[in-house]
This record gives C-alpha cells, sequence and structure tokens, in this order.
C-alpha cells in the first residue's frame, strides 16, 4: 500500500512539474523564468560585448589523443 502512495505522489509531483514548467500555473503566479528573462541586469552591465572573440585554440587542434 506504501508504495502505490509513493508512486501516485511521484506521478502528480511530475504532472506539477510538467504544468509549471509549460507555464500552466501561471494563473496562480507562478511562472517559470524564461531564458531571456533570467539576469537581465547581467546583460546591462556588459561593457563593449562586441569586442568578445571567441577563438579556436591552436595547440589542442593538432594534438591527438
Amino acid at each position: 500500500m506504501r508504495l502505490r502512495a509513493l508512486v501516485v505522489l511521484l506521478l502528480l509531483a511530475n504532472l506539477l512539474y510538467f504544468a509549471w514548467a509549460r507555464g500552466g500555473l501561471a494563473m496562480f503566479g507562478t511562472v517559470p523564468a524564461r531564458l531571456g528573462q533570467s539576469e537581465p541586469e547581467r546583460l546591462k552591465q556588459q561593457i563593449r560585448p562586441q569586442l568578445l572573440q571567441i577563438r579556436k585554440d591552436e595547440s589542442a587542434a593538432g594534438a591527438k589523443p
């Protein structure tokens, strides 16, 4: 009987998480943060982000495992 209750509890928790992740609980004021809205203050603190360049490491490219 305890195992059945545990399975039902886990199923309800998964359904609740699914509803929250899809925004289904927005009417209750619980909405997950979107990727672009997670930390807008950090985006404002960036200093000239256009100067950032990602370069390939030449020493690691030539090495074979």
